[in-house]
């Protein structure tokens, strides 16, 4: 299976976080076995590598909880939004960040 695209964002060469050119792709639902789901749902955005996982820690998303906890809840009202239930997203994730 392929990668899927963003369904959070179309501007795909732009990092969702400061505008800077993206150089990866943060996944707004990781962890053991859910970034994969989040691949397939398209829940995942654009990132610069400062601010996904080697800036400072007040500036990225990985390590740093307050920016894990957004991206988790950003990832759970996208899918509700345009996918499913809030049900549906605990069964598929296994709980809910909302």
């Amino acid at each position: 299976m392929g990668k899927t695209k963003s369904i959070v964002t179309e501007h795909e060469k732009m990092c969702f976080f400061c505008g800077r050119p993206a150089e990866c792709e943060h996944h707004l639902l990781f962890g053991s076995g859910i970034r994969e789901l989040a691949e397939q749902d398209g829940l995942k955005v654009p990132a610069c590598n400062n601010c996904h996982n080697m800036g400072r820690t007040t500036e990225r998303v990985h390590d740093n909880p307050m920016a894990e906890k957004l991206s988790k809840i950003l990832g759970q009202a996208v899918y509700e939004a345009k996918i499913g239930s809030r049900e549906e997203f605990r069964a598929r994730y296994g709980k809910s960040y909302l």
